[in-house]
């Protein structure tokens, strides 16, 4: 059993816990515990919003969700002899929703989960022209796998990964951060949502921070949205058990941090909350490499190493995009964002004729664990993308035939009222 280094109690928000977690990115964010290279820890987390979303069917909290508090991050983990220049070694040993004796309860993770379209001027998603509004589906948990009540006919294993952890950034990096993204904002200030996130005092958590140090982690602490060079938000679904990832170290002791973790989702995590999002916990090995940043050239973000504990799936049914806007007709020069935003949009107009609503196909492709990939970027002018969507996880027969699709009424998801 590994040493359980951070605790949470699932009743309460992370504010209350005996140690609070933070959710601001800032080297003044006092380490909460200190562990040794070797050692094998394990790590509970909260759901990412502190539990503002819940198991109901309405998406008025999706809606009215608020993000300063977001992401209630779990540490730092302060790890004795890393000094800046090193690699912080992190095997991921296992992980997953929230374990006894809080399996059950109102809190994400504790039994089931839920994926979110957040509106679109409360941080949209990928497709946030095309679903503005706010949508919720609730997903349970059965061992492995999962179903949701508002998204019937499917049923999969997820891939089970944190979404977000890294290491604390230097006074230095934290500065270049803040500098760039506001140089970004500057281009377009009235964008709707905002291209970034600027550094912001209210609903600031700095973990075990006081006076000063608390108050210089609300004015700077960066938001913790965005993956940058420290890690953070990469939301990559194959970051899971058997993974081992090679952090930049910035400061002494490291300062890993981490939570929002997921029980499934699609390679885009394309709703924004796009996950089957959860508490829960994640088991840790660590260690170091001394210099290893220089060493291995490691020096703008992490590199890891996949683990190989997955579903594994016989046939996908595969949608492809190009860089065309097919509403104006423009095209694009070797735009992959553009051309996986068409794919993703093929899809759910393809599942449409099956008799999901466009909430639910755009809730499913960012929660199942479908694969997303880059076909194409060098045949001008259009880039090449395309979606995987494994055919086994719908009760029904999914692919094209001479007899057409059969359509029935699949409900609806959770909407705001």
């Amino acid at each position: 059993m590994p040493d359980v280094v951070f605790t949470v109690d699932q009743s309460k928000s992370m504010r209350d816990q005996a140690v609070p977690g933070h959710n601001r990115w800032h080297p003044d964010v006092p380490s909460a515990v200190m562990v040794r290279p070797g050692q094998m820890i394990r790590v509970e987390c909260r759901e990412w919003t502190d539990g503002q979303i819940g198991n109901n069917d309405s998406a008025n909290d999706v809606r009215d969700v608020d993000l300063t508090h977001a992401h209630m991050l779990s540490g730092p983990i302060g790890v004795e002899g890393a000094e800046p220049g090193d690699l912080l070694v992190v095997d991921i040993l296992d992980l997953g929703p929230v374990q006894p004796p809080q399996e059950y309860g109102d809190a994400p993770g504790q039994g089931w989960g839920y994926t979110g379209i957040f509106a679109k001027e409360n941080g949209g998603g990928f497709l946030t022209d095309y679903f503005p509004q706010a949508y919720k589906a609730i997903w349970d948990f059965q061992g492995q796998s999962c179903t949701s009540r508002h998204i019937p006919g499917v049923r999969y294993t997820g891939i089970t990964h944190p979404g977000l952890f890294g290491t604390a950034p230097s006074a230095e990096l934290l500065s270049r951060w803040n500098a760039r993204e506001r140089a970004l904002i500057e281009t377009d200030p009235e964008r709707v949502p905002p291209l970034a996130l600027p550094p912001l005092p209210d609903n600031t958590l700095a973990g075990l921070a006081q006076g000063d140090a608390a108050q210089s982690v609300a004015q700077d602490g960066a938001r913790t949205v965005p993956a940058r060079e420290n890690g953070g938000n990469h939301d990559i679904k194959n970051f899971t058990r058997g993974s081992r990832v090679f952090y930049p170290v910035h400061v002494p002791e490291a300062k890993l941090s981490g939570g929002d973790l997921h029980f499934s989702q699609g390679d885009g995590e394309i709703t924004f909350c796009g996950a089957i999002e959860m508490g829960g916990f994640i088991d840790f090995h660590v260690d170091l490499i001394k210099g290893g940043m220089e060493t291995y050239a490691v020096t703008t973000n992490p590199v890891f190493i996949p683990g190989n504990v997955e579903p594994r799936f016989a046939e996908y049914l595969t949608f492809i995009g190009v860089s065309v806007d097919r509403e104006t007709d423009e095209n694009y020069y070797l735009d992959a964002t553009v051309a996986y935003r068409r794919a993703c949009l093929n899809a759910v107009e393809y599942l449409k004729k099956f008799g999901y609503s466009g909430e639910q196909a755009y809730l499913l492709l960012g929660s199942a664990p479908l694969e997303g990939r880059i076909s194409g970027v060098v045949d001008i002018p259009n880039a090449c993308c395309s979606l995987y969507l494994p055919t086994a996880i719908f009760d029904f027969d999914l692919k094209p035939s001479a007899t057409g699709p059969v359509t029935k009424d699949r409900g609806q998801v959770a909407m705001s009222s």
